[in-house]
C-alpha cells in the first residue's frame, strides 16, 4: 500500500492516522518479509518495541504462497515460504499468516484442485497450530465465490485454517456481502476492503482502485453484514500502490479510509 515508505514512516502515519494495526505485505522493495531487516535478527525485538510505543499491533501477515500449486519444486518453495512466515508471525504475535487458493489448472478436474489446496492449507495449519498462528486463505484469484472457498475450507479439515474475505472481490464476482457472508461467515477472520470503478471498455475484472465510497462496490454495506454478525476482526484496508502505480498516493488514501470507515463503524454500532 506504501511501497516508497520506510519503517519509521509507516508507524508514523499510521498511528497519526487513527490505525490500530498494520498488515505487513512487504517494506519497501523487500517482499520476502523474514528477509526485512527491521523483521529479523537482534531489530525484532526493537520493532516490537516500536509497534508498542506506536499503540500499533501486527494484523497478519501477507504471504505469496499459492495452494494450487501443482508443480512439486514450485509447491515446495510456496510450502516453505509460508512456514517461514508463519514462524515469523509467531515472533511478532501476529495472529494470521494469509496465503493464495489461487487457480484453476487446465485440463484439470476442480475436484483434484481442490483437494490439492485442501491438503496444502492442512499441512500449514497442523505447523501452525503449535504456534497459535491460524492459517489464512483469500478470496483472490479464480477462487472468488463463496462456493468455492467453503469447498476448500471443509477440505483443509483444520481449526487452524480460516478465511480471508476480500469483499471487493467477492463483489466484483457477483456475490452480494450478506450472501457470501451467509455461506461462509463462520470461517472469517480477517478483511481487505478497497473501492474500485469499472474501467470501460474491459472486462469485469480490470477494474481502477478509487478513494472508499466514491466506486461502485458496497463497503459500507459490508461492514453493516460484518458488524452485525459481531464480527471482531479488522476492518482492513488494502491499497495495491505497488501493483497500481496510478493510484492515488498512500498520503491521501489511507487518511480518507480512516476516517470513512470510523463513520462507517459508527453508522454500523460499532465503537472504533
Amino acid at each position: 500500500g506504501c511501497p516508497k515508505w520506510d519503517w519509521n514512516t509507516i508507524l508514523k502515519n499510521t498511528s497519526s492516522w487513527g490505525f490500530a494495526a498494520l498488515e505487513l505485505r512487504g517494506i519497501q522493495d523487500q517482499m520476502d518479509l523474514p528477509k526485512c531487516a527491521e523483521l529479523s535478527g537482534t531489530r525484532l525485538q526493537g520493532t516490537l518495541r516500536d509497534l508498542s510505543a506506536a499503540g500499533l499491533k501486527i494484523s497478519d501477515l501477507g504471504s505469496s504462497a499459492q495452494m494450487h500449486e501443482p508443480d512439486p519444486a514450485k509447491r515446495a518453495k510456496y510450502m516453505d515460504e509460508a512456514r517461514r512466515f508463519i514462524d515469523l508471525a509467531h515472533e511478532l504475535h501476529a495472529p494470521y499468516v494469509r496465503v493464495f487458493p489461487n487457480q484453476f489448472i487446465p485440463g484439470e478436474d476442480k475436484q483434484v484442485t481442490f483437494a490439492r489446496i485442501s491438503d496444502g492449507l492442512h499441512e500449514l495449519g497442523e505447523y501452525a497450530a503449535p504456534s497459535g498462528v491460524v492459517v489464512i486463505v483469500e478470496s483472490h484469484g479464480e477462487f472468488r465465490r463463496a462456493e468455492d472457498i467453503i469447498a476448500i475450507l471443509e477440505g483443509a479439515k483444520s481449526k487452524n485454517v480460516a478465511f480471508l474475505w476480500d469483499a471487493h472481490h467477492t463483489c466484483v464476482e457477483g456475490e452480494k456481502p450478506a450472501d457470501t457472508f451467509a455461506r461462509v461467515g463462520k470461517y472469517v477472520r480477517h478483511t481487505h476492503l478497497k473501492d474500485s470503478v469499472p474501467v470501460p471498455g474491459k472486462s469485469k475484472d480490470d477494474r481502477h482502485y478509487v478513494l472508499t465510497g466514491t466506486g461502485d462496490i458496497p463497503v459500507k454495506e459490508t461492514v453493516q453484514v460484518l458488524a452485525s454478525h459481531g464480527y471482531k476482526g479488522y476492518y482492513c484496508f488494502e491499497w495495491e500502490k505497488r501493483w497500481h502505480p496510478d493510484i492515488d498516493e498512500p498520503e491521501v488514501a489511507f487518511p480518507h479510509y480512516a476516517k470513512t470507515m470510523r463513520q462507517y463503524l459508527a453508522d454500523a454500532g460499532v465503537s472504533a
